[in-house]
């Protein structure tokens, strides 16, 4: 039986200050620590909030990936995070994956930039998934935005266990976000750790609402309206047989698909 403990931190960042969220991210990881879990999972761009000055942004990368680093190393976990990259021309919304030795093993770049926010016209659209295993679990990272849209999601089920789905997810929207982790946890088959920023950035209110959803669509785990660790145990053996029990992926026609979509 392979069994990981996860955490998703669901933090107040301080607006555009990497320094004082390092602070606030460190409470929270030292909790998950002690609470037992082996990965933990902070927001999307956790140190400075889901701003669009992406070129001043991207300047903090080094201090907020050496952070991760530390954190990783101090603690002995894994870590999940959200910040800005370099792209090829512009800045990108990524996230990173760093182990227990500060080692970065992963990086995914926003497939889905928020337009409603312009965030394209700042940020490079990324193009690639990625899976981590970790101790026998893989799992694959997603940012906000990417959970309106199944087909990444779909486009690597087979090769996942779970999703990690990081957000600064506005309070107006809360039940889409609720209702679509759900959503993608029950059309996957797959555990879905959606993980949401808490207070008030920019002008807008975050709820969180970070939840841990299993491969049946109920909610293990969740907390919402403040600063919180929200923890529970995926379990690779219970998705691999629920997939067999109940073959729903098995039963898509991904061929008629593409036929359907290419008609008029």
């Amino acid at each position: 039986m392979t069994l990981l403990r996860v955490a998703g931190l669901q933090l107040d960042p301080v607006w555009e200050d990497p320094v004082a969220s390092f602070g606030r991210a460190e409470r929270l990881l030292a909790a998950a620590a002690a609470q037992g879990a082996a990965l933990a999972v902070l927001p999307e761009m956790f140190a400075t909030g889901f701003s669009m000055r992406a070129a001043e942004l991207l300047g903090h990368a080094a201090a907020i990936r050496r952070f991760l680093s530390q954190a990783a190393r101090h603690h002995g976990l894994w870590i999940c995070a959200g910040l800005v990259m370099a792209g090829r021309d512009r800045p990108r919304n990524a996230a990173l994956v760093v182990d227990p030795d500060g080692q970065e093993r992963l990086r995914y770049d926003k497939i889905h930039p928020f337009s409603l926010a312009g965030e394209p016209d700042h940020y490079e659209l990324g193009g690639q998934l990625a899976t981590v295993m970790i101790e026998g679990l893989r799992l694959t990272p997603l940012i906000c935005y990417d959970l309106r849209f199944p087909e990444p999601f779909r486009a690597r089920s087979a090769q996942t266990d779970g999703y990690l789905v990081i957000a600064s997810w506005p309070a107006a929207r809360r039940e889409h976000w609720r209702a679509l982790l759900r959503a993608r946890a029950i059309e996957n088959q797959a555990y879905v750790l959606g993980v949401n920023r808490v207070g008030e950035g920019d002008g807008l209110i975050y709820a969180g609402d970070t939840m841990l959803v299993d491969p049946l669509g109920e909610v293990v785990a969740a907390a919402a309206g403040q600063e919180a660790v929200v923890a529970g145990l995926l379990d690779a053996g219970r998705v691999a047989e629920l997939r067999e029990r109940f073959g729903f992926l098995a039963d898509r026609r991904p061929d008629l698909y593409a036929r359907l979509q290419a008609t008029d």
